[in-house]
This record gives C-alpha cells, structure tokens and sequence, in this order.
C-alpha cells in the first residue's frame, strides 16, 4: 500500500470507489463529498489529495491543481504554513494532552481577548458546530430562557437542524428568520420576546448585511434582555482579525470563532463577555480534547502572523484579484449568465444554468484548477501571481470550452 503523503498509482475514479465503499456518501465531510464538489450524478474529477503546499494540492493520482477553496475557508495563510507546521510540530514532540491543561490555553485565551471586540473570556473546542451549540447553551443558561432565532448555517447539530432523524422536539426552541430582514426579525422577536434566549446570526451570507439589520439585532436583544451571537467561522481572521464585529463596529455578546483561527487545525472558540460568559461555568461544556497543544500552538503563530503583518488587508487584496481574474475570464469568453460576486475575501461565480456550472468545473480541473461549486471560493496569502494567472487561464479556457459546447447566452 502506498504511503498516505505519496501520489498512488491508483486512478482518482478507484479511489473515488474506494471512498464510497466503506465512508456515507464518499466523505465524512459534506462539501467534499463527490456530488457537492462537482454536481449530482458526476464522475470526473479529485477527490482525494496525498500533499498540499501554499495554494497548491497534489491529488492521489499525482496532479497538482491549484485550490481556491482553502479547505472550505479554513487556511488562510496557506497550506503546510512553515510558521504554523513548526508551532504544531514542536507542539506534538512535547506531547500535545495529559491530564492538566496546556498552558497554551491561557496564552492564546489571553491573545483572543486583545484582538477581538467581544472577548472577555473564551473557551476553547474543536469545531464550528459544537462552538455555535455551546454558544446557545451559555446564552440559555445566562437568560433563563430557551427560545433562540437565528440566520445562516450552525452546523450539524440537532439544536437548530430538521435533517431526517432529528426529532421535532430538538430544535422546537429554535425558529429561522430571513438574513437582512429587519422587519422579519422584529416581528418574531416581538412575538417571541419574553422567552427570548438569543439571536444568532452569520454575519456575511454571500454578502455584508445592511448596517439596519445588525443594528436591529443588537437592539432588540438590548431591549429583550436576550444575548447577542455571532458565528464568525468564517468572518474571523479573513474579513478582519477580530471578524466581522471589528469590521462593523457592532460588538455582540458573544462570538464563535473557528476555520482560519488555526489555519486548518481543529479549534473553535467560544468569546465573549464576562456577565455572560461565566455562565458557561454553570453549565456542563466539555471536551476531552479541547485544550490539546497543537491545535492552539497553530492558532498561536496565525495570532503571530496578525499582530506582524496586515493578514486580512491582504486577503481581501488577493481576493479582489481573483475575482477580477475570473471577470476578465467572462468578458474574454464573451458570455452572459455567469457572474462573479460576494466580498473579495470570501467569493464565488454564479450560473444561471447548472450545466454550465458543471461543464465548467470540470473543464477548469483539466487546466489545473479546483473551484467551489456555489459559495465560497476563499483567498489566501498563498495565491501568488502565478496562481492567479493559472486561475484566469482556467477560468476563460473553461468558459470558452462551455460557450461553444452548450452554445452562447
């Protein structure tokens, strides 16, 4: 069997079989699954990597692809980041658990607390999911209350999820309202105020929100004596380093910070303020690993990296450029129906028709580049002149290749 870091000599469609054999689905993550990655009832392209470095992955049948996804928005800096690789490195060789704290957890608690608008106090697990579920917990013990609203996606969990095999009665405290709808949210707080827990938000879905609709947010928790949340897992350390509350200047209660925190290394983070966060002590969050060394000397050099350079700054500079890549990819192709949009750090192209989108990602894959189907394909520090110039390549060969197979638009 072929070592796990060595391009194998089996193709990607046997490893694609291999997956689906003994993993649901193909992947144990939902955007890497096949069908999420390329379309329904596709079978071209990667599924799996043996190697990534900067901007650049290695598939398992030895291609090399340049990645605009980042792992789903979770490097920043770019894969197998030195700083980073050192930090865990040295981590591990000192033994990353036992049965005391690491005293990386303070320090990096420490660190969160300078940079972050809301954070008075943190505690630390291991992902987005569980951070956002443990942020709710806290707010319901800090209230009393249990009824929670939210916009945007928060994971996995039953709390706030219908999926099949969630029973009703798990997520009955919880009730959607539509992103940037001040008036939908005023509504159903005044309809739900006095058992109002919380309101937790995304603060960018696709797009920023209007200042009226955050504003709105904090306002009626204000006056509700409900608590403020925002999920910041993919806004932290990409938007800006505090996330998107640094960006807006409107600080929530508290906030769940995770993905780009540790530039890949499972960690979440749960801020925010003392008055409620203590309450976290009142109730029961535990992880065995939640503290472990290396996941927290990871985001100890990407807190580093922020304090030395303007990271953020140049994410959305580097994003900026992709986007405008792939819009002169569009115009040189001479097609209607695709488009590019959402914030330069976190972006995506848009089709109105599927097949396109399709034909597309697939053709781009030839000429050495995975793009996200839908939102979001994220910038990195890694994405370097040359990247973007193989993007632009890819982009317009790919939109060209679509044109004349699926005729104009």
């Amino acid at each position: 069997m072929a070592l796990p870091f060595l391009p194998s000599e089996q193709s990607d469609v046997e490893w694609r079989s291999r997956a689906a054999s003994v993993i649901p689905g193909g992947a144990s993550t939902g955007s890497k699954r096949p069908d999420a990655l390329f379309g329904p009832g596709t079978d071209f392209g990667p599924t799996h990597f043996v190697r990534a470095s900067g901007c650049r992955v290695t598939t398992a049948a030895g291609a090399e692809i340049i990645d605009c996804t980042m792992a789903l928005g979770a490097v920043a800096l770019g894969y197998a980041d030195e700083a980073v690789t050192h930090a865990v490195v040295e981590a591990a060789s000192q033994g990353n658990v036992s049965g005391l704290s690491h005293v990386l957890e303070v320090e990096v608690a420490e660190r969160l607390c300078e940079v972050v608008p809301c954070a008075e106090q943190v505690r630390f697990l291991k992902s987005g999911a569980e951070g956002v579920a443990a942020a709710v917990r806290i707010a319901r013990t800090h209230t009393g209350r249990s009824l929670v609203l939210g916009a945007g996606y928060f994971g996995w969990l039953d709390w706030w999820s219908d999926a099949p095999g969630v029973p009703p009665g798990a997520h009955a405290d919880f009730h959607a309202v539509p992103f940037d709808d001040v008036a939908a949210l005023e509504t159903a707080v005044r309809a739900n105020g006095d058992a109002l827990a919380a309101i937790v938000i995304e603060p960018v879905i696709e797009r920023f929100p209007s200042e009226a609709w955050v504003a709105a947010a904090r306002r009626l928790c204000d006056e509700h004596g409900a608590v403020l949340i925002f999920d910041e897992m993919k806004t932290g350390f990409r938007v800006r380093t505090g996330g998107y509350q640094e960006y807006a200047g409107i600080t929530p209660d508290l906030a769940v910070f995770g993905k780009a925190l540790a530039n890949g290394y499972p960690l979440s983070a749960i801020v925010g303020k003392e008055d409620v966060m203590r309450a976290a002590a009142s109730t029961w969050i535990s992880s065995t690993l939640a503290g472990e060394s290396t996941a927290l000397a990871a985001a100890a050099a990407v807190l580093e990296r922020h304090a030395r350079r303007e990271v953020c700054e140049a994410l959305w500079e580097t994003g900026a450029e992709m986007q405008r890549a792939v819009e002169r990819a569009i115009e040189a192709a001479g097609v209607s129906g695709v488009r590019v949009r959402g914030i330069p750090p976190m972006w995506f192209i848009d089709f109105d028709d599927d097949r396109w989108r399709t034909r597309f990602l697939e053709t781009a894959l030839e000429h050495g580049v995975l793009f996200k189907r839908g939102a979001y394909n994220f910038a990195s520090l890694a994405h370097d002149e040359d990247a973007i110039a193989a993007i632009e390549t890819a982009a317009t060969e790919a939109l060209v290749r679509v044109r004349d197979e699926l005729g104009a638009r």
